[in-house]
């Protein structure tokens, strides 16, 4: 199985014709750990996670999976990746079990079913299995998405601001469970511009802005005061 204990980013720029996305950014991301892309909108957060979900090519430098380089490796590499975007990919009309046992089955999972129940036990919905996503809350859906982009326990989980629109429950609720992923053994690249949300949960974090580094830290009681000084600038 294709697997990699850290994700590294190395002098990474991406470009949309005239316009620069990300430059010249470096990072790496180890494997027990969540990693926070901090900053404004606009800085550059989601095209680093398209390029990490191997959906977008760095216009220059490289990311390495391990030892994995994406353009010889990616069919095997997206196989270990897990994403929650902007788009939660469920389908209304179905019910939370059959979305998931749905996405199990895509990834030739045993059982899907079982494997999709055991899924919304883990979000604290295993009572409402067989309603349909439609009749969620914002947060319940969110919840039930996670679960949808961990269904085949990836080594990678990239999250675009995932603490957007949830009530105080399922923010708490989705906390709790990136620590097991964490506990796991589980590579979590997290963005946010949400300090409240991310304070506390982060192992580490890099500040982006309009594309660019503008400084990383690895120690998590500095996050607040670093964002302070990095928003003044």
């Amino acid at each position: 199985m294709t697997d990699f204990d850290h994700v590294a980013v190395d002098d990474v720029s991406r470009h949309f014709g005239r316009r620069r996305a990300v430059s010249r950014v470096s990072f790496t991301a180890r494997a027990g750990a969540i990693l926070g892309l901090l900053g404004p909108n606009r800085a550059g957060k989601s095209t680093l996670l398209g390029m990490l979900a191997t959906l977008l090519r760095p216009t220059s430098g490289s990311i390495r999976f391990g030892s994995l380089d994406p353009r010889a490796d990616g069919a095997g590499l997206r196989g270990r990746i897990g994403i929650l975007g902007h788009d939660l990919f469920l389908y209304p009309e179905l019910t939370a079990l059959e979305n998931l046992a749905f996405f199990a089955g895509l990834y030739r999972r045993a059982d899907a079913a079982a494997v999709a129940l055991r899924a919304l036990e883990q979000a604290g919905l295993a009572d409402r299995a067989r309603d349909q996503v439609t009749s969620f809350s914002r947060g319940m859906r969110q919840r039930v998405a996670l679960e949808r982009a961990l269904i085949h326990e990836p080594r990678l989980a990239l999250l675009d601001e995932p603490f957007t629109g949830l009530d105080d429950a399922s923010a708490a609720a989705l906390v709790r469970r990136l620590g097991t992923l964490r506990e796991g053994g589980t590579i979590v690249i997290l963005a946010t511009h949400d300090l409240d949300l991310a304070e506390g949960l982060l192992d580490e974090a890099v500040f982006l802005r309009d594309g660019r580094v503008v400084t990383a830290v690895s120690r998590p009681e500095r996050l607040r005061a670093t964002y302070r000084d990095v928003m003044r600038a």
